[in-house]
């Protein structure tokens, strides 16, 4: 339980400290901060464009990156513009209710990333272990119906972390060490009994990134026992590929995850300024790498860009 001798009431306006402990250095940190928004913002429209011009690419697996592309646009949106404006012009208060709102849709991103790279595991075991079934399974109907799932879970999940945070009444602080509004951020920095808040927050890991994991594992378990029961090697090394792409995303976003989890099973504890910045890049570099990764990996998308390159040169 925090200590609350000096509370205050919940005020109206807080304090983001940006990173606390390098607040001298927070100049140079917005350099990076910045390039990561330009390359994301660059790198998914050019996703969104290509999918949307080239209509061979309208097929389950690129409409579901088309979707994660809009995601992490969302994603960097919402985030990167408040850091930035933290570095630059050390505009640090937030109003309550701007906090609650960030808040709310900052991790709601992020859980539909999850979701969505799970839709995309469906689909490559759909399309390796039941090719002639593919396009009865992975239908525009059930895209659609994914899609919407993925939504209303992040909104049922998120929803109780604003209004959970609403009701409390006394702070320690005004000040959250944080370059934006995080759920537990704020309520370590509350006063009374926040149990029920760290239980609601573990929930939300365990039920959304959690799930999503355990799901993707089991998936590529029964594509692997698929492809290793194919006789010809080239089938093999051709079903792989397709995979290779969405591997490489998925290691990018779990790691992290599951590296936070181990550190803090194993008492394992970092300076509070690395934690930030760490978690800063958990939102921030896979929507950047995410574009390169389907561009450089996924031959159609390589065809397309190489085409546009070559036509820019004529």
């Amino acid at each position: 339980m925090p200590s609350c001798n000096h509370s205050i009431p919940q005020p109206t306006i807080f304090t983001l400290a940006g990173i606390p402990g390098l607040e001298s250095s927070q100049g140079w940190f917005s350099v990076p901060f910045f390039l990561i928004f330009v390359i994301t913002i660059i790198g998914n429209i050019t996703i969104l464009s290509i999918i949307w011009i080239e209509r061979s690419l309208h097929e389950p697996m690129f409409l579901l990156l088309a979707t994660l592309s809009v995601v992490d646009l969302c994603l960097v949106i919402v985030t990167v513009p408040r850091m930035l404006g933290i570095f630059w012009m050390n505009a640090k208060e937030i109003s309550f209710d701007a906090c609650l709102t960030q808040m709310f849709f900052i991790p709601s991103f992020y859980v539909m990333e999850s979701g969505i790279l799970l839709a995309m595991a469906f689909d490559r075991f759909v399309a390796i272990c039941y090719p002639l079934r593919y396009t009865t399974i992975l239908d525009y109907s059930m895209l659609l119906k994914m899609v919407l799932a993925i939504l209303a879970r992040a909104v049922t999940v998120l929803t109780p972390a604003p209004i959970l945070t609403k009701r409390l009444e006394q702070f320690q602080t005004k000040v959250i060490a944080y370059s934006y509004c995080a759920y537990m951020a704020l309520v370590m920095i509350a006063c009374g009994d926040i149990t029920n808040h760290i239980v609601y927050g573990l929930l939300v890991i365990v039920a959304s990134v959690g799930v999503d994991l355990v799901f993707v594992i089991l998936s590529y378990i029964l594509i692997l026992h698929a492809v290793f029961h194919i006789p010809s090697w080239q089938a093999r090394s051709k079903a792989l590929s397709t995979c290779g792409s969405h591997l490489c995303v998925i290691g990018l976003f779990y790691s992290p995850v599951v590296f936070s989890v181990l550190s803090q099973i194993l008492g394992y504890h970092m300076a509070p300024y690395l934690q930030i910045i760490i978690d800063n890049l958990y939102f921030l570099v896979p929507p950047m790498v995410n574009p390169l990764i389907y561009a450089a990996r996924t031959k159609q998308m390589r065809e397309w860009v190489f085409q546009v390159l070559s036509c820019h040169r004529d």
